[in-house]
């Protein structure tokens, strides 16, 4: 029977959708399946190996199921308009393409309380998928901790000079905590050497805001006591908001190991405004990670996601498990799956 040129492809699109199963069930496609060494491809696909469905396509030209755009393997059994491959299949096409997937250039910006340490066993993970990373250290922190009385500018500057002097272009900078607010001033001044910038449970403040405006009001009379009492205006966080806020998810002993390396943190660089209208301008695509157990920020209307999250408008959007200190160093593996995929063309 003759299809016009639309009808086929409409028939094509149905058969798409048909043969990798959109809306299936782990059950009903186990109940489906001829044979049970075959597992459900999407089902399996999203849930065990942690690629989102809308990565996930079929090539009705070619019969392969395809990932990011790109023919990947070919089913072994269709059955109620799913498509069914072994674990090896699986297996082994998610290997190849993990290998096959471009490599990033990732400079990472950590946050307040931590130093360039803080990603150390992130970094090693991204590295051994075949990724260069970068992580510059800001003054104020690490091993240019001596001097507490930095500015925001004076941190800014320092990371671009090190992007300069590296010579790094088309890398994706990403930013945690209040590195966010580092990766927006950085991207103002050399935006043509960035493809991405990724935000991890970082701020995103507006234009002329501060980080300390986007705290809830009882956090912001703690920090500005803190500062104040310091002496050399830097704030020390008590190690009671550090377990509950900041290491939540961490035994007792993983928490007092973590909190005994951090020190006080440059208070300056928190309460300054800052002039952020050219990023706001800029074209650059955008990233935001939310671990859902992170509570530095707390739920509700501060909460990471959506409240700093929305300041950025379109920008793809990353979830994962885990606290604001602690997931980098237990599950650091996912950390690094999660910095990729956020950070991807």
């Amino acid at each position: 029977m003759y299809l016009s040129k639309s009808k086929k492809l409409i028939a094509l699109g149905l058969t798409a959708i048909a043969i990798v199963g959109v809306g299936s069930s782990l059950n009903s496609a186990k109940a489906a399946s001829s044979n049970d060494s075959l597992v459900p491809v999407r089902d399996t696909l999203v849930n065990e190996y942690k690629i989102i469905s809308p990565r996930i396509g079929y090539n009705a030209e070619t019969g392969f199921i395809r990932i990011d755009g790109q023919d990947a393997f070919k089913s072994e059994s269709n059955n109620d308009g799913q498509s069914y491959a072994s674990q090896e299949t699986l297996k082994a096409a998610v290997a190849k393409f993990k290998n096959a997937q471009e490599k990033l250039t990732f400079v990472i910006i950590h946050g307040s309380w931590a130093d360039v340490s803080q990603f150390d066993e992130v970094a090693a993970e991204l590295r051994k998928q075949g990724h260069k990373v970068y992580r510059p250290e800001m003054p104020g922190h690490g091993v240019m901790s001596n001097d507490k009385n930095v500015t925001h500018k004076q941190i800014t500057d320092s990371v671009v000079d090190y992007i300069k002097k590296n010579d790094l272009k088309h890398i994706v900078l990403l930013g945690h905590s209040f590195g966010g607010t580092v990766v927006a001033t950085v991207a103002q001044e050399i935006p043509d050497r960035i493809d991405r910038l990724v935000f991890s449970n970082a701020f995103a403040p507006l234009d002329g805001q501060s980080l300390y405006d986007q705290l809830p009001p009882p956090v912001q009379d703690t920090f500005k006591q803190l500062a104040d009492a310091s002496g050399d205006n830097t704030i020390m966080l008590p190690f009671p908001l550090f377990r509950d806020a900041f290491a939540n998810t961490a035994s007792l002993e993983e928490a007092k190991a973590m909190y005994s390396k951090i020190t006080p943190e440059p208070a300056s660089p928190l309460f300054q405004k800052l002039d952020l209208k050219k990023f706001y301008s800029l074209q650059i695509p955008k990233s935001y990670i939310n671990l859902t157990e992170d509570i530095a920020l707390p739920p509700g209307p501060f909460a990471w996601h959506t409240n700093q999250s929305s300041h950025l408008g379109f920008y793809r959007y990353i979830e994962g498990d885990g606290d604001h200190f602690t997931t980098f160093h237990t599950d650091p593996k996912m950390v690094a799956e999660k910095f990729v995929e956020a950070g991807r063309k």
